[in-house]
């Protein structure tokens, strides 16, 4: 694993363990506070990360947590009020290098820990907020983000919120830390304790079968180019031939139209009965009792030439989920409306 000139991990791979031992759920969801750049570097990373020790599992997490309890003190108090907490929980050396963590790559300022997200996002959480809220908070970040924010409120409350900023002056430290406390609160979640320890590619197919139809097109073009046999690598388990009994019978009836029936039965050899039933269930009678003669048959064979067979069945119903002629639910807004 590569490290710095101090010899530390570098800060992406650090990330890369948070996510892993996050899970694909929660990783999902903070992939959509992220920018392009950062998701395509973060999933080199989870890809290339084979596995993970648990004690480098436990001090990543553990470096998160002193990092999160950091901010929240300097959110109550400080970075004074934070040095003195920090140092009784983890010692003047400990509290001093997290100190000098945060500082190296925040600028401590009011909501500062909302001036990378999507504006979008922060529109969600301060919409409903009094115009007095939304004006202080949009009078900390910086003019392109607060522009866009102010440009999707209510007309009835941009002009409000526009002459509050204009007429604002000095605020109290203790009202921006209470509204940033309530901010950063709704924006944050809690770190799972139930997590897997192992990185590479199945964990970066997990993340990317949670996301939205989107954001894994997004992804997988960049890796296409960049990363050409990474990106087959986690094609071919992306959908795997056993997911098919999670499609509607109208799905599978389109996805059986293109399947040669040698290429069928061959699949369905090595499969359970249960895919069997479905597949089965979605023939004519006349065509199901040839391909189950013809698997009888065929008589023994290769477990490597029954998964091409269903290769190739996965292969056609990612075309058809491509060009729009099936949907396959997905997380992320992918849910079907009918």
């Amino acid at each position: 694993m590569a490290k710095n000139s101090t010899g530390e991990m570098l800060g992406v791979q650090k990330a890369a363990i948070l996510l892993i031992a996050l899970g694909p759920e929660k990783s999902a969801s903070i992939f959509k506070h992220l920018k392009e750049d950062e998701i395509e570097e973060l999933t080199l990373e989870i890809a290339n990360t084979r596995s993970v020790s648990p004690q480098l599992k436990e001090s990543v997490l553990e470096e998160f947590y002193q990092v999160c309890l950091a901010q929240q003190y300097i959110a109550e108090g400080g970075i004074t009020y934070a040095k003195e907490l920090l140092e009784k929980a983890l010692g003047p050396d400990a509290a001093q290098n997290v100190i000098n963590k945060l500082t190296a790559s925040l600028q401590v300022r009011p909501f500062e820990f909302i001036r990378k997200t999507d504006a979008s996002q922060i529109l969600n959480f301060i919409q409903d907020e009094h115009p007095q809220t939304i004006a202080l908070i949009l009078s900390y970040l910086p003019s392109g983000q607060a522009s866009a924010i102010i440009s999707s409120l209510p007309l009835e409350k941009q002009a409000d919120v526009a002459k509050r900023i204009a007429q604002m002056d000095r605020t109290s430290p203790d009202v921006i830390k209470e509204v940033e406390a309530v901010l950063e609160k709704k924006l944050s979640s809690l770190v799972n304790q139930d997590y897997t320890i192992v990185g590479g590619v199945d964990a970066i197919v997990d993340i990317l079968n949670s996301v939205d139809r989107g954001t894994e097109k997004h992804i997988m073009e960049n890796l296409e180019i960049e990363e050409p046999e990474l990106a087959d690598e986690i094609k071919r388990k992306m959908f795997v031939f056993e997911d098919i009994l999670a499609l509607d019978d109208k799905t599978i009836q389109r996805i059986l139209r293109d399947v040669d029936n040698s290429d069928l039965g061959l699949a369905l050899k090595g499969s359970t009965e249960e895919v069997q039933n479905v597949i089965f269930n979605n023939l004519s009678k006349r065509l199901a009792a040839m391909i189950k003669e013809d698997m009888d048959f065929m008589g023994p064979v290769r477990m490597k030439d029954v998964e091409e067979a269903q290769q190739k069945i996965v292969n056609i119903i990612r075309k058809l989920e491509d060009s729009g002629e099936i949907i396959i639910a997905r997380g992320g807004g992918d849910e079907i409306v009918v």
